[in-house]
């Protein structure tokens, strides 16, 4: 008699995954028109908005006068706007409806978190994206509803601007908000960790309760996940250091006294019953010496691990395949603070294929072609501005070439118009008539360890406020470069130093230690809140290397192809052989002796405290 009810519920799914792939048919094969429509509605809906009224746009919703009169813009560009908007002004400047809250974006401006306005309706929108993730999957991996999905996730600190608006991440605005908490049943959001245990802001006792509750649903589980590889990654790093005590409580069918929050106890005790046959299983294979495919022995029915391993992320493949016997690893969807972009209709291709189709529907997405001086840098420098000629150069979803690279500019239901999020991507090819992307890069970002971006300016910037420290000792730094070390779990910041030193006193070891906190304090918050409260980033470290190693990479950088009269020295290394040839000659190494300081919110609102 209980099939009955399944095989309904299998069908009613069956059903959706129809609907959701039509959808998906249709907006694709008339990309250009729902485009049009995108844009006419965002700009009708606004029609009144300070801001267009500044530019006189005067109330038209038709492409081509919004392109004619609408300058392509930056962050710094209407700063002084949100700024407004935190402080209290309700007004309609950027956006008919009132604006709900902030999301802060990775992104960062004069090392502050970006803060981007939304607007109630865009969680619908960000729900509907949502929606079309397993849908699309099940094509590739059957029966994914008869399981569950080891996923964790997380909230994060979040502030109030002086306004009164709350301002955090995106993620944790949705996993907050009623679409995810009061979501309907629905077996393709059926994860292991209970809501109270995904909503607990201490960050110890939310991977534990997600973690006990991962084990005593093992047999169930057919995904995991978290958002970034990092974050997955950590994950298992923890249940490397705590299984005993994880153990003990399977034993028992008790919680670990550490684990304070009522209601996380409460729903974790609904799950969590005495099994000592479990307890024995995972004590058995953590104790192995090797921990090769660790998640294929504890979660024997998971079938992928969703995670982001494009752009940075994708340094962290090799411990991801290490640890799950090479698992497919899927990236589902592409998304920001900004907006949320698209999804990969092909999720079960290898990492370096992964392309993006964008949904015409979130927005309206334009094109800026990126001319790289040549293909091998890590990150890709572009203008603050454009000209006038820059600015005619933008193409429209269904107008861009394959094989071409682009910066995304986006105008959104929220108020963000001919915005430059600052994604670099290559055209892949199309599905319909709606082009699938390659994420190749952050512009400007040279070091990325888990959300934080650090460019080169920043970089620049905070070696010349930490070498203060040698003054005292006549000793320089005549070269650097830097490598985000991901073979640390969390992983950490590397900087290469080569020395100049003329005093005759050595520089002692805590001055070294007192450049790399310097260091760490001068980055921006994205980075801060990494090392200081979420602990996904590991204290920064110092390498001194011998005199004369910076000679050596030129000769090598030169032996590989690089022109003398225009190298110069790489400020971000990631070819692995150079990184081996710098660890070669290093004489030795410091480590950041605490965390730098960090509060949720702005500087600024900081001080008005």
């Amino acid at each position: 008699m209980p099939e009955a009810p399944k095989s309904a519920e299998y069908s009613v799914v069956a059903e959706n995954n129809k609907k959701v792939l039509q959808f998906i048919e249709e907006v694709t094969t008339n990309a250009d028109e729902v485009q049009k429509r995108v844009l006419a509605e965002i700009l009708s809906q606004n029609a009144h908005v300070e801001y267009l009224h500044r530019h006189d746009l005067n109330g038209h919703t038709d492409r081509d006068t919004f392109k004619k009169t609408m300058p392509v813009i930056t962050y710094e560009d209407i700063q002084s706007v949100i700024t407004r908007i935190a402080n209290g002004d309700k007004s309609p400047i950027l956006c008919s409806q009132p604006i709900s809250e902030f999301l802060t974006s990775s992104g960062t401006s004069g090392g502050e978190r970006k803060l981007m306005p939304t607007i109630e309706e865009e969680l619908e929108r960000r729900s509907k994206l949502y929606s079309l993730l397993m849908p699309v999957m099940s094509q590739f991996v059957p029966d994914l509803e008869k399981g569950k999905g080891m996923y964790f996730l997380f909230i994060k600190s979040e502030a109030k601007t002086p306004g009164g608006l709350p301002a955090r991440p995106v993620l944790t605005s949705y996993y907050k908000s009623p679409h995810f908490k009061n979501r309907r049943p629905d077996p393709y959001t059926n994860y292991t960790s209970p809501n109270e245990t995904i909503l607990c802001s201490d960050s110890y006792q939310s991977m534990y309760s997600q973690m006990l509750c991962g084990l005593c649903q093992n047999k169930e589980v057919l995904r995991v996940g978290a958002v970034f590889a990092s974050g997955f990654i950590r994950a298992i790093r923890f249940l490397e250091k705590h299984w005993p005590l994880l153990c003990h409580d399977i034993r028992t069918g008790t919680i670990n006294s550490q684990i304070t929050d009522p209601s996380v106890r409460e729903a974790v005790m609904k799950i969590l019953k005495p099994d000592n046959k479990l307890a024995d299983f995972i004590e058995v294979e953590c104790s192995k010496n090797s921990w090769q495919g660790i998640i294929t022995r504890l979660w024997p029915n998971t079938k992928y691990i969703d995670v982001i391993v494009t752009g940075t992320m994708s340094q962290y493949i090799p411990t991801l395949d290490y640890y799950s016997n090479g698992l497919p690893l899927v990236c589902t969807m592409y998304a920001s603070s900004e907006c949320y972009f698209g999804v990969n209709l092909n999720p079960l291709c290898k990492p370096s294929e992964v392309a993006y189709t964008l949904i015409p529907t979130m927005g309206y997405f334009e094109f800026l072609p990126v001319h790289r001086n040549n293909g091998v840098t890590n990150s890709i420098s572009m203008p603050k501005s454009l000209n006038e000629k820059e600015q005619q150069e933008l193409v429209d979803l269904v107008d861009v070439k394959i094989g071409q690279e682009y910066e995304l500019v986006v105008t959104t239901y929220a108020g963000l118009y001919r915005y430059r999020v600052g994604d670099v991507l290559r055209v892949a090819g199309f599905k319909n008539n709606a082009p699938q992307f390659n994420f190749i890069c952050r512009k400007n970002v040279v070091l990325s360890i888990d959300s934080d971006k650090t460019d080169e300016v920043e970089l620049q910037n905070a070696v010349k406020n930490a070498v203060s420290h040698l003054m005292p000792f006549d000793a320089h730094v005549t070269e650097y470069t830097s490598y985000a070390d991901t073979t640390t779990i969390p992983g950490h910041y590397v900087l290469f130093w080569e020395l100049n030193v003329n005093g005759s006193t050595p520089v002692p070891p805590s001055v070294f230690e007192d450049c790399c906190l310097t260091i760490e304090e001068s980055l921006n918050s994205v980075y801060r809140q990494g090392r200081a409260s979420d602990k996904s980033i590991g204290p920064l470290e110092i390498k001194i290397v011998e005199s004369g190693t910076f000679d050596k990479l030129m000769d090598y950088a030169i032996s590989l192809g690089a022109s003398i009269n225009q190298y110069k020295t790489p400020r971000c290394v990631k070819f692995a052989p150079i990184v081996e040839l710098l660890n070669s000659r290093v004489v030795s190494s410091y480590f950041s002796p605490k965390c730098p300081k960090w509060v949720p919110g702005l500087k600024q609102w900081n001080n008005m405290n």
